[in-house]
């Protein structure tokens, strides 16, 4: 599998679950959310079986996009769980404190046991370990939870679903072949144009169905499209900086999958830091400065990224940078999901939730092909500039291969510079503007 083709494993998964969530979210609400989530859990499972016996890059694929699917099920089920469980609000708060602390412990589990089972397993166990996992939580889910459902009507909006879907697949699609097949090929323009007009499509049934999949009042307020653009901003610019990293130490530092791992936790402990200043004093100072500060600091750790060389370390490179990048990140996340609710009506609110979610994995999926494009594109081109008679293949390759992870990092600080001018324009909510309790809930993303 080359380079171009193994962003699929993470593209696949971010574009059927962004894609997916709202209409999952409806689904579960309609049809009964300890049934969703059940179901969920267990086509989760299947699909993680799927993945794990793979014997080509298509079946691959297809169970990543299964896995995104249920999992767009299954994650608003779990939420909506939470809610209507826990109403009294002090219970409510600690519920998703837990929530939150869990998700982000996961975080940190994962990225040690994706190593550990690479290495001394097989890749195939990254997958295979869902299975007994999901199997024991559906197993307690029918024990324990009680059903609910939400009243009145029940229809879906499946057009917006359809021309949503398949404009970002086609947008993906198209970042793909411009990587195979350059950008001024037929294909890649015929894919571009044919998701651009896909999402023209939805916009205009959303603002004409009576039941719209994106209510179009729920992203016109100013604080909350800035929320919702910066998001998606940040799924552009973030999610392929993993990607670039981990080639960066296996191919260039030579580390294991079991250190390239533990590597990323200064990442996973500048996050818990930035979201535990901003939960504190989210409530002080409001949302605007730390949204503001947060993506600038995430910029600012995106530039130390582009100084890595073949010849630099992990600590003196790496590591500033990661933690820089990570309270950044922290720092903005947590009023993010604040003004994502500001003045927003109940009816709206599992909506407006579910859209932070989405925007990242839409702009992940998108960002991923995008900054793979540009960097086997900017690695193709150093080989070829710099090849000689007398050259060294295997160091020419290794310099060629930094300056694409070099390319992809100054496009993602561009990136994150241009969310943290959004969030500037934007953005002007007062701290008396956030929700009740929004320090609490803003762990859950």
């Amino acid at each position: 599998m080359g380079d171009q083709n193994k962003q699929w494993v993470i593209t696949a998964y971010a574009l059927a679950f962004g894609s997916m969530l709202l209409l999952g979210g409806r689904i579960a609400d309609f049809t009964g959310r300890k049934r969703a989530f059940v179901i969920g859990l267990i086509g989760f499972a299947a699909a993680s079986a799927l993945g794990g016996a793979a014997t080509n890059q298509a079946m691959l694929y297809g169970a990543r996009g299964l896995q995104g699917m249920f999992g767009a099920l299954m994650a608003p089920a779990a939420l909506s769980l939470l809610t209507v469980t826990f109403t009294e609000e002090k219970e409510r708060a600690r519920a998703f404190g837990v929530y939150g602390a869990i998700a982000g412990g996961g975080t940190a589990i994962g990225l040690i046991m994706g190593g550990v089972l690479t290495q001394y397993a097989s890749w195939r166990w990254t997958l295979l370990v869902n299975v007994p996992i999901a199997a024991l939580a559906a197993f307690a889910a029918t024990r324990v939870l009680h059903e609910s459902k939400a009243e009145g009507d029940t229809k879906y909006d499946i057009p917006g679903a359809l021309t949503s879907t398949a404009g970002l697949a086609a947008l993906v699609y198209g970042f793909n072949k411009a990587n195979t097949d350059g950008w001024g090929s037929g294909t890649t323009l015929s894919l571009l144009g044919a998701g651009v007009l896909l999402l023209v499509a939805f916009l205009f049934i959303e603002l004409r169905t009576s039941h719209p999949l994106l209510p179009m009042r729920v992203i016109l307020d100013r604080n909350r499209g800035g929320s919702f653009l910066s998001s998606l901003l940040m799924g552009v610019g973030m999610f392929g900086v993993f990607i670039f990293l981990t080639y960066y130490m296996q191919q260039i530092l030579g580390y294991s999958a079991l250190k390239s791992g533990f590597a990323f936790l200064p990442f996973t402990f500048g996050v818990v830091a930035g979201a535990g200043v901003a939960t504190r004093f989210l409530p002080r100072i409001g949302p605007r400065l730390l949204m503001f500060v947060g993506f600038a600091l995430a910029t600012a750790g995106m530039v130390l990224f582009t100084r890595i060389g073949v010849g630099t370390s992990y600590t003196t490179h790496v590591v500033p940078a990661e933690l820089v990048m990570a309270f950044g990140i922290g720092l903005f996340f947590v009023p993010l999901s604040s003004t994502a609710l500001i003045g927003v009506a109940d009816h709206d609110a599992g909506v407006a939730s579910a859209l932070v979610n989405t925007t990242q994995q839409i702009g992940g999926a998108l960002g991923t092909a995008m900054l793979v494009t540009f960097a086997t594109t900017a690695t193709t081109n150093y080989a070829h500039s710099h090849a000689s008679p007398g050259a060294d293949v295997q160091a020419l390759a290794a310099h060629a291969a930094v300056h694409g992870y070099v390319t992809a990092f100054e496009w993602s600080a561009g990136i994150l510079a241009a969310a943290a001018i959004v969030v500037g324009v934007l953005v002007k909510a007062r701290k008396d503007d956030l929700p009740a309790g929004a320090s609490q809930v803003a762990h859950i993303g």
